[in-house]
Order: C-alpha cells, then sequence, then structure tokens
C-alpha cells in the first residue's frame, strides 16, 4: 500500500476498502484463472456470453461484501439490477470481458465500484491474466477520500502500487486509440491514432489513464461496466465524457429503485481534453 501511502493520509475507512478489495478481487481472480480456458457459455437475454464463473464470481463478492459491509448495498451485472437506497452500495462486474474469457483471449478482469449517495467515489480492477490490478479515487463526493490512481504489476519486484497518469504525446501515426465491436464503423485511414480493439471494456478505458492509449469509445457499456473504471479514470486525471449530449455520465447519483438492466453509457476517454475534438471529428453519432 506503499503509493496510496504517499497522497494525504486515507482515513482507516478507506484503507480498510482499498485492502478489502484488492484481498476480494485477488480471490475470485484464482479461481478464474484456473477457469480460464475451460468454461463453457450460454447466451443471455441482450445477447452476451454468461458462464457459470460468471456467477461463482456474482455470489463469492456478494457474501463477501455483506460480511464486511453489511449495510451497504449491492448492483450487479448478473443478479441485483434495482439501485438500492443505501448511502453505500457496491457495484459489481464479476467477470468483464466474459467474451474473451470464455474464447482464450487473456484480457478479462472483475470490477468493484464503491458509490456514495449513488456516485463512485472508489474503483478496483483485478486483471488476473496480465497481472495487473488499478484502484483508484474519485474524492470529490466523499471528501476524506484519497485522491489518484494507481497500479500494481504483480510480475514487477517489488510488487506495490504505483501511480498512474494519461499519456500528454500529441496524437499521431505511432499513438493508439481503441474501439469497441460497436464502433468499429468509425475506424478509417485518416484517424489520427493507429486503431486497436481490446475486447474489454473496464481495459480498454484504464489502458487511457494509465497512459498506453490516447483515447477510447465504448458504445454501449453498463454501469457495472463503468462505475469502477469512472473512479479510476478520474483518479488519473483523463477525461470522460458522454457519447453523445443525451447520454448518461456515471458522475450523476444513480435513482434509487431505478432498474440499470438496460441503460448504457456510451462513452469516450481522452488522455487530454484538448484532443476531444479532433476524436470527436471522425466519430458521428
Amino acid at each position: 500500500m506503499g503509493a496510496l501511502c504517499e497522497t494525504a493520509s486515507p482515513s482507516p475507512f478507506w484503507l480498510e476498502v482499498t485492502e478489502f478489495a484488492l484481498q476480494a478481487t485477488a480471490k475470485v481472480g484464482s479461481q478464474l484463472l484456473a477457469d480460464f480456458g475451460q468454461a463453457s457459455s450460454t447466451e443471455k437475454a441482450d445477447g452476451s456470453l454468461v458462464t457459470a464463473s460468471d456467477k461463482w464470481a456474482d455470489d463469492t463478492f456478494q457474501k463477501a461484501i455483506a460480511a464486511a459491509y453489511p449495510a451497504h448495498g449491492y448492483l450487479s451485472e448478473e443478479s441485483n439490477h434495482i439501485f438500492p437506497e443505501k448511502e453505500w452500495c457496491w457495484v459489481v462486474d464479476p467477470l468483464d470481458g466474459t467474451t474473451n474469457f470464455a474464447r482464450g483471449i487473456p484480457i478479462w478482469g472483475s470490477s468493484l465500484a464503491l458509490l456514495h449517495w449513488g456516485v463512485p467515489v472508489f474503483g478496483c480492477v483485478h486483471l488476473p491474466p496480465i497481472r495487473q490490478t488499478f484502484y483508484g479515487y474519485w474524492p470529490q463526493f466523499a471528501g476524506d477520500a484519497p485522491a489518484g490512481a494507481f497500479l500494481i504489476r504483480h510480475d514487477r519486484d517489488p510488487v506495490r502500487p504505483r501511480p498512474i497518469h494519461p499519456s500528454t504525446a500529441p496524437p499521431g501515426p505511432n499513438q493508439l486509440f481503441n474501439f469497441c465491436s460497436r464502433s468499429s464503423h468509425w475506424i478509417s485511414p485518416q484517424f489520427p491514432c493507429k486503431a486497436r480493439m481490446l475486447g474489454g471494456a473496464a481495459y480498454n478505458l484504464l489502458a487511457v489513464a494509465s497512459g498506453s492509449l490516447l483515447g477510447a469509445v465504448e458504445r454501449s457499456p453498463k454501469i457495472w461496466d463503468v462505475a469502477a473504471v469512472w473512479a479510476i479514470v478520474k483518479g488519473a486525471g483523463a477525461v470522460w465524457e458522454p457519447l453523445g449530449p443525451a447520454d448518461p455520465d456515471p458522475g450523476r447519483p444513480l435513482i434509487p429503485g431505478k432498474d440499470y438492466g438496460r441503460l448504457t453509457y456510451p462513452t469516450l476517454v481522452s488522455a487530454q481534453d484538448r484532443w476531444i475534438p479532433l476524436f470527436r471529428a471522425f466519430i458521428a453519432l
């Protein structure tokens, strides 16, 4: 937890929350890694894939959160879609990148967000195959929270959190921009960066926060895909914008009693605010 301590001294609550998220995602990640390459999948009503591993991970996270924080709410891709009327609520994607997971592509992970009065203030995303864990804080709505975003690379010695920041490089032919499968029609030879399509919503956007990409777009993520990532991206200092003027922003409080099972959060993330007009010139809604 060395890098966490480089910020303003965190309270015991935030130290506990961070350690809980790191341990819970590591525990679930170990089992998911054991399942990787041998999981069978089925199609859900919305056309996305689900595996027994998704459901096991969801159940494991739900039980862990109920034991550690019994007063907190729980919203998840695989179970409860109704946002509860709670001061604190965890929003969980037990397995982000299920299609990659089911098809043997090693970019997938688990995502935990802690919301305060409906706004993400902490996020943790663990990616077992590439041995990386991101976490970060957005203290605007929880004033005693630390600030910043961090990456733990478990293949490095010593294994410790290091602050992450977006790139300051200008767009060019050797810089990268990530598209999702629903935005591939925006790829063109004139686009100012090389196109990539990594296949996991969380990692796509986190790669901007950590400096690997200059930008990324996601056309149809749900709140559990982006809640944790939003806090990390904001904490790192990257720029998050709803894709269209009427699209929702994860920074606006979720509404108690509302069903978030169908609501999408089309998103553009940029390393720097000044590049957004350039990227938007190639994204015609």
